[in-house]
């Protein structure tokens, strides 16, 4: 016979990756049941698209068995992460919002304008524009009752969960230069670089022999993900990157270890960017996952990835070897549903995810 613990134990976790798209484009949608001393705090980490926000309410349904969330997250306002977190609050009980206003910020900047046409007004109005699915989820929690609150640097989310990054301070230096922004007096910070195709774009790789380089540039928006360090029930630690590139992946980092938490003792990281190779460097990945190990070291990470089964470049090779030489297991949902769980039992019908491997070809 067994025991009503065998269903519902007393402590636990299991950490879902919702496949998000089947184009070129990925997204992200994580649903996390974390159970401890019985009590157990149901978590939404971005909704990808409609179609995933869907998948995600009846993933919590079926599995974690209720039609709340107690955290329903938002990293930033990019659709392919947001536009799902409506079909969530629309149809599942949420306790907490947890997501950045940028357009109520615009008082903060405002004086860094150099069109004095700008009012606070149409600034704040100019942002809600930019940003119309952060709004537009805004107000669909507000209808519903539900408390709203900033993920800024030193919040806590729900028992388990800490903000790493953005502070306060630094998301508002990088919304002044958010897409569509007026200009402002502050110098501009770097976006996304655009790189020339060539006849010959395969490098070659071997365990030692890295290719990834230290110069990686992603967008302002990317940098404002919001970035979590859990320590769940077991100690383990996980930490969720959303989009975050190299710049806040390092304050993260600094942060953590200024309150005496070193990232690399995480169990569990989330890869950035669903793998590009614009967010991470070498040096980045030294400070997160630790050097690069011996050959034929047992991996004692877990990576998960968010791809569409239509993405053929994502994850980048050169960043999963990365990964990999660090002592990290990755795996990418190319599709398909991934659980990373301890405490609980195995799900009927699921099998084991075969982990990707070191690539000898690699992108240039």
């Amino acid at each position: 016979m067994r025991r009503l613990t065998d269903y519902f134990p007393l402590s636990g976790y299991e950490i879902d990756f919702i496949p998000v798209g089947e184009g070129e484009r990925s997204g992200d949608a994580i649903a996390m049941r974390i159970t401890k001393n019985g009590k157990t705090e149901i978590y939404v980490i971005d909704g990808g698209t409609k179609a995933s926000g869907e998948a995600l309410v009846q993933h919590v349904k079926e599995y974690y068995g209720t039609d709340r969330v107690d955290y329903l997250i938002s990293t930033h306002p990019d659709m392919d992460h947001i536009s799902g977190l409506r079909v969530v609050l629309e149809k599942l009980k949420v306790r907490e919002l947890w997501m950045h206003k940028p357009w109520e910020h615009a008082s903060k900047i405002i004086n860094d304008i150099l069109d004095g046409r700008v009012t606070q007004h149409s600034l704040s109005e100019r942002i809600k524009e930019s940003v119309r699915l952060a709004t537009e989820v805004e107000e669909m929690a507000k209808e519903k009752k539900v408390k709203v609150c900033e993920p800024f640097q030193g919040a806590k989310i729900g028992s388990y969960f800490y903000v790493l990054s953005p502070s306060k301070e630094w998301y508002i230096e990088l919304l002044k230069n958010f897409d569509k922004m007026p200009p402002t007096k502050s110098t501009p910070m770097p976006g996304c670089k655009a790189f020339a195709s060539s006849a010959d774009n395969t490098a070659y790789e071997d365990w030692y022999n890295e290719t990834l380089k230290e110069d990686g540039e992603t967008s302002v928006r990317n940098e404002s993900s919001v970035v979590l360090l859990g320590i769940l029930p077991d100690d383990h630690g996980v930490l969720l990157t959303g989009d975050a590139g190299r710049q806040a992946l390092t304050k993260a980092y600094e942060y953590a270890w200024d309150c005496d938490y070193d990232l690399q003792q995480c169990r569990f990281v989330q890869m950035p960017h669903h793998g590009s190779r614009r967010n991470v460097s070498p040096e980045v990945l030294d400070m997160l996952l630790g050097p690069i190990l011996p050959v034929g070291s047992t991996a004692t990470k877990t990576s998960f990835v968010n791809t569409s089964k239509g993405a053929p470049d994502h994850p980048r090779k050169s960043v999963v070897n990365a990964f990999i030489r660090r002592g990290v297991k990755v795996i990418a949902t190319k599709g398909k549903k991934i659980c990373s769980w301890s405490g609980y039992p195995p799900r009927n019908g699921w099998g084991s995810a075969s982990p990707l491997s070191l690539s000898r070809k690699v992108e240039k």
